[in-house]
């Protein structure tokens, strides 16, 4: 069969954009193939694939196989007391080979729910067909569940809606080169003058679209993580099974709605989230008077919640709202920390926590942006008049 390799590789490349059509019409030798077959660097992952998808192997060489971000977090926080935590409970959503993402009996271009086998949960991906995770503790698992994992039910993204999939903005070749997406807002959308908040010039030139247009995000704050040398002390606690017999994951609060925003890599207004506010329990030495609740780092992340939606928040959401920023006001903090021995004062405040990959809005740009010039007031009164008239605005695609 080997000789009809040249002729047939042709013909693959060719229909690469109906993938299922394209495999349809090969010859088994052509996928199942000797590893040694595969002139590319990662055979045990591609496997059979390389071939008539060259370039395509490189994948295996960024985040979503390496993790080298999530590493990175875990030795400077719970390895610190546990040198083998990432191999007790980050193992499990690594990408090893084509067959994790592409159904080897239909082969073809991911669908959702190929790709929500791991972004799932906390991590976007669950987002952009409305689902956030639920609080841990075992009486609220309940209602649907998708690979057995239940979920809170939320707003899709518009996208999700109109039957896009992620690869519509996540393309292979992206993902090969390194990139975390092929595809930006602008791409797709132009911004349309007849929508207020696009005459802002600061809305379009020092914020990221998703800024606003994001209606809400999975947040957790103050992540917590039990271990148990002894199996029997995990009775007391009523604790969603994780990967590990020797931890249990709980969180001090969880809420989905609009999300903390910050400063990206790019310098733009962006949305931010804990990732994480990270708390160590050594349940044995907590029962003997030792340490409980320790804090081993307080990190955000700027990122894309995958909720799009047509419409944005008033301008007091943003403009007013300094706990939004993590600028919160002591006279408007009702969670008491410090007093629950978590180490920080407020989870909504930059005092002793960090962007990785961007940073915080300073507060004197806070506070000019907060100003109630002429300008805001006219704008304000004009947003409030849309409200009363039931105006519906948009961008246009």
């Amino acid at each position: 069969m080997h000789w009809m390799i040249p002729a047939i590789a042709g013909f693959c490349l060719a229909l690469a954009t109906d993938a299922t059509a394209a495999h349809g019409g090969l010859v088994c030798g052509m996928c199942h193939r000797p590893a040694s077959a595969v002139a590319e660097a990662h055979p045990k992952q591609t496997e059979g694939c390389v071939p008539c998808h060259p370039g395509y192997g490189r994948i295996f060489d960024h985040a979503m196989s390496l993790r080298t971000g999530e590493k990175q977090f875990v030795r400077r926080s719970y390895a610190r007391f546990d040198s083998g935590f990432w191999d007790k409970n980050c193992s499990a959503c690594h990408l090893q080979e084509c067959r994790d993402c592409h159904d080897e009996r239909q082969p073809g271009k991911p669908t959702v729910a190929a790709c929500q086998k791991c972004h799932k949960g906390y991590y976007t991906g669950w987002d952009y067909s409305g689902r956030a995770p639920r609080e841990d503790n075992m009486r609220y698992q309940r209602g649907l569940a998708v690979n057995g994992e239940t979920f809170l039910k939320m707003l899709p993204d518009v996208h999700y809606r109109a039957g896009m999939t992620c690869g519509a903005c996540h393309s292979m070749r992206s993902l090969a080169a390194g990139k975390t997406s092929s595809q930006g807002c602008r791409d797709c959308h132009r911004p349309d003058m007849k929508v207020l908040e696009h005459r802002i010039p600061a809305h379009l030139q020092r914020m990221e679209c998703y800024a606003c247009h994001s209606a809400w995000a999975p947040q957790e704050y103050g992540t917590f993580f039990l271990r148990f040398r002894d199996q029997h002390d995990k009775e007391d606690f009523d604790l969603l099974a994780g990967p590990s017999a020797e931890y249990l994951r709980s969180a001090y609060l969880k809420q989905q709605g609009a999300p903390p925003l910050g400063l990206n890599a790019r310098g733009l207004v962006s949305p931010i989230r804990p990732q994480f506010i990270a708390y160590y329990t050594d349940i044995m030495s907590a029962r003997n008077n030792g340490p409980e609740n320790t804090l081993l780092t307080a990190e955000w992340r700027a990122y894309f919640p995958h909720t799009v939606q047509r419409g944005t928040v008033t301008c007091e959401g943003c403009h007013d709202n300094p706990a939004r920023f993590l600028l919160e006001p002591e006279s408007r903090r009702i969670y008491n920390l410090a007093t629950d021995g978590m180490a920080l004062d407020s989870f909504w405040l930059q005092k002793g926590q960090r962007v990785t990959n961007g940073s915080f809005m300073a507060a004197a740009r806070y506070r000019r942006m907060s100003r109630k010039s002429p300008d805001y007031t006219k704008a304000y009164i004009e947003k409030w008049k849309q409200f009363l008239n039931h105006v519906e605005v948009s961008s246009r695609p």
